[in-house]
């Protein structure tokens, strides 16, 4: 089957759509088989200066830089882990019946021989999709096992970094992706061991809403900023998300969607008194359109407990009470005419707010990212990709002098093949 390089290639393989993601086609007795993925390196040099103050999880750049300016240069994937993943669907008993089994192997070592196999710093590996499904197109189908988060499934899955390496790249050499625009502009949906229902496609508007497993809080935001732990509630979370999409000259698509998980032990230790239970929550809202090549998405989240770049990490302070967060981001492309290649640039960022009297020094915390990038097609599966992405990580503390701006800058040239 013909394979088109694009984001929404790319966005086919993440979300696991083995219909959209079809690589090598083998029949098999009843069922049909396909085999697809992703092969991707890059070569980075990252440049970091400033002061990594107040921990600050988004963009994980400052992880190199303890002490001023400091340069590393890796080669390592980007975004996209590379990828094998192996579909299956068949027709039994009126039901559409469909498995989707994935593996995700690094391809960045940072130490030699037996130091790798002692300190896991060598290449590693991820599952992240083990799932069935089951359905018809006049009813929807049912999901059951691991697969992608489904609230702010939609912010990764149009964010132009997919393709390429954004942020984390100093960071994060010897793992098997980077972290691209997780941490500035949005929240990284995850890969969750879930039960969801998706509806059918009516004239461009569908639905997803299901439960996924309850996750525990762990600390992001490391000292000087109080920060909590707790486990995930006796209930799992609940998440779901709704979209309409349109073709034509004026082509594009809307989405919004939503999670909320009640969190239980929370310690509240200023002042000592215990535990405490709450709820995390969030909901964002998007939308891209595109026309005469010309694309333009557009995409804000905003939440309670839930963190700033992965879920439920430091969302709540030492009282036990939520922080706010929110992010944002906007990104502009264009694809040049019998040439193929896209041209692209986008901006975003992350916060998470301290709360006044009991989060000690912590008063915000912002993630920024700009990135402009190209996009060459060089075969029919191979894309050629040039990037440049500066982020910026503020603590601002309560007592000015403690604040802190940490930079890292990071030229990335590569390459990504899908099959």
């Amino acid at each position: 089957m013909k394979t088109k390089l694009s984001l929404a290639v790319a966005a086919a393989l993440l979300a696991g759509a083995s219909s959209a993601n079809a690589g090598i086609t083998i029949p098999a007795g009843d069922w049909t088989l396909d085999i697809g993925g992703v092969v991707n390196a890059y070569y980075t040099s990252t440049r970091t200066s400033g002061t990594s103050a107040g921990g600050g999880y988004g963009g994980l750049f400052n992880t190199v830089n303890q002490g001023g300016n400091k340069t590393a240069s890796n080669i390592t994937t980007g975004l996209l882990p590379n990828y094998l993943s192996v579909s299956g669907k068949t027709r039994e008993n009126d039901l559409d019946v469909g498995f989707t089994i994935s593996i995700n192997p690094g391809a960045s070592t940072t130490s030699s021989g037996i130091q790798s196999f002692n300190s896991g710093n060598g290449a590693r590996q991820e599952n992240r999709q083990a799932f069935m499904t089951f359905g018809d197109k006049s009813w929807g189908s049912i999901k059951l096992g691991k697969d992608l988060g489904i609230f702010a499934s939609d912010a990764i899955l149009n964010d132009m970094t997919l393709l390429g390496v954004g942020s984390g790249a100093g960071g994060l050499a010897g793992n098997d992706t980077t972290t691209g625009r997780i941490g500035t502009g949005f929240m990284y949906a995850d890969w969750k061991a879930q039960a969801a229902y998706s509806s059918p496609n009516w004239n461009g508007f569908s639905f997803t809403a299901g439960v996924t497993q309850a996750w525990n809080a762990t600390n992001a935001l490391a000292a000087p900023s109080a920060t909590n732990t707790a486990r995930g509630g006796a209930s799992p979370a609940f998440e779901g998300k709704a979209s309409y999409e349109w073709a034509g000259d004026f082509g594009g698509k809307v989405w919004v969607s939503g999670i909320s998980q009640k969190m239980q032990s929370l310690a509240v230790t200023v002042p000592a008194v215990g535990t405490r239970n709450d709820r995390a929550e969030a909901w964002d809202i998007g939308g891209n359109v595109n026309a005469m090549g010309f694309g333009a998405t557009a995409y804000y989240y905003q939440g309670s407990g839930i963190g700033q770049t992965v879920q439920f990490n430091g969302g709540f302070d030492a009282a036990g009470k939520q922080r706010d967060s929110d992010g944002w981001y906007v990104q502009g492309t264009y694809t040049i005419p019998n040439v193929g290649t896209k041209l692209g640039i986008s901006y975003g960022e992350s916060n998470i707010d301290g709360n006044s009297g009991t989060d000690l020094l912590l008063k915000n915390i912002q993630d920024s990212m700009w990135t402009v990038c190209a996009y060459h097609p060089l075969t029919k599966h191979v894309n050629l990709v040039a990037e440049y992405s500066d982020v910026e990580h503020k603590y601002e503390d309560v007592t000015p002098a403690l604040s802190a701006t940490a930079k890292g800058r990071t030229i990335s040239l590569g390459a990504i093949m899908f099959f």
